[in-house]
């Protein structure tokens, strides 16, 4: 062992608390194969076993220390995997409307460094693209709600109160849930 706290494990550090003993670790082991070993027998592997696969999200965000909160707070409290920014409408376009990108879920600021969250809602706004789109915005009046609803966002959350919505929004979609009012 390292130290006495931790013990390596395949490479990787691993805190003493964990009571990871003998793994089988083959060249085919995963982390989740890992925690599913781990986990065998105390009742916590059925979530893991039968979990969704994570949202694979885009956020649209040009603040750096908002999106990289945004980001972390995703991925550790839902099943969410960020796998694309941009802080521009023109990136964000370009991206998402190039067919080789697959996603399940954009987050969209109204106000970005150049171009606007809603140039991003009128270019996403089509019927081959099949993905959720949602507003994350301060500037989340009822005007602008409407504007958002109208130009293709499934919902609106306000930066200021919503984030525990827009949690338990991303976890019902992640869990299957559907429909643009499935969580009023």
């Amino acid at each position: 062992m390292p130290d006495g706290g931790t013990k390596l494990v395949t490479g990787i550090l691993q805190p003493s608390f964990l009571n990871i003993s003998t793994v089988s670790c083959g060249p085919h082991s995963t982390p989740d194969a890992l925690l599913q070993s781990h986990y065998a027998g105390s009742g916590a592997n059925e979530s893991i076993a039968t979990a969704m696969p994570p949202l694979k999200t885009y956020i649209v965000e040009d603040s750096p220390v908002i999106r990289e909160s945004l980001i972390a707070t995703l991925e550790e409290l839902v099943p969410v995997q960020v796998i694309g920014t941009a802080e521009d409408e023109s990136t964000a376009v370009q991206w998402l409307t190039d067919a080789s990108h697959a996603v399940d879920l954009v987050i969209v600021d109204i106000f970005l460094k150049s171009g606007s969250g809603l140039g991003v809602l009128r270019a996403l706004h089509t019927p081959t693209l099949h993905h959720k789109l949602v507003v994350l915005s301060n500037y989340a009046t009822q005007d602008m709600r409407r504007k958002c609803l109208d130009l293709g966002a499934d919902r609106v959350f306000d930066k200021s109160n919503d984030i525990d919505a827009l949690i338990t929004y991303c976890d019902h979609l992640a869990n299957g849930g559907t429909g643009p009012g499935a969580l009023a």
